[in-house]
């Protein structure tokens, strides 16, 4: 079975236990489901570099990114370096993440937060706004059309932001214009095998209207500054950060560097 078919199964025993012990009612009386968003797709249009940076502790193919992660320091220090947003991977059985660290990072920094997860039911879009979510991630690999466009839709309706991920110009067929962001990935999901490149090759066929980054494979500002001339607007940096010792010094140091070299 393929990695994302296995996550896809676990993911739907996993909703209905938590349907099952959290009512969509007790998700609307949370702290955070009246809160007025911020959207990352305008702070990524307003931003010099667009850079979004990961809390991320493992994930299948890296089981020991940092395990030992503490999502309150790093997003403080993602933050201070002046990143646009931070995606929170809450995922707990293959990435290590839990819905208490978007909660926790909301509590803390006003940076929009995306919430990165495999995302098959319109209960999880709810959950989303609940937890202090800015932005959900869309996986057309796991997706049909019509699925993208009711939970864009249902996204929409919450005020949340809706990034939309593709790896071949054929998913763009799912797009729809309750859209915010297209986010090209560059590893392909069933190989996981990465190329930056593939952004550049894809762009001539996304959207105009739309916002667009480029994720994965990205870790040198070098690669930054090639797809920001190809026309990105953001850009998605993951392990790059978190596999270091400070992963906020990490992020501070590669913007600076950015800035240099603008």
């Amino acid at each position: 079975m393929h990695i994302l078919d296995k996550i896809v199964h676990h993911k739907k025993s996993e909703i209905a236990k938590r349907k099952a012990s959290v009512t969509i009612r007790d998700l609307e009386a949370s702290e955070y489901f009246k809160r007025a968003t911020t959207s990352l797709s305008t702070h990524l249009k307003e931003s010099h570099f667009g850079i979004i940076s990961e809390f991320k502790r493992r994930s299948p193919s890296k089981p020991k990114i940092n395990l030992d992660a503490k999502v309150s320091q790093i997003v403080t220090h993602y933050t201070q370096a002046g990143v646009s947003g931070i995606s929170i991977l809450t995922d707990e059985h293959f990435f290590g993440g839990h819905n208490n660290d978007l909660i926790d990072a909301r509590r803390i920094v006003d940076t929009p937060l995306l919430r990165k997860e495999f995302i098959i039911d319109e209960y999880q879009i709810i959950e989303a706004k609940s937890i202090g979510a800015d932005a959900i991630l869309l996986i057309t690999e796991i997706l049909t059309a019509e699925e993208v466009k009711s939970f864009a839709a249902l996204a929409k309706s919450l005020s949340l932001d809706t990034l939309l991920e593709i790896h071949t110009k054929e998913q763009l067929d799912k797009y729809n214009t309750d859209i915010d962001i297209i986010g090209v990935n560059n590893r392909d999901l069933t190989q996981f095998t990465v190329d930056p490149m593939h952004s550049v090759r894809l762009y001539k066929d996304l959207p105009n209207e739309v916002t667009k980054i480029s994720e994965s494979g990205i870790h040198d500002p070098e690669t930054i500054l090639m797809l920001k001339d190809t026309g990105f607007d953001g850009f998605l940096i993951g392990e790059r950060f978190m596999k270091t010792l400070d992963p906020g010094k990490a992020c501070y140091d590669f913007i600076q560097d950015l800035t240099v070299r603008k």
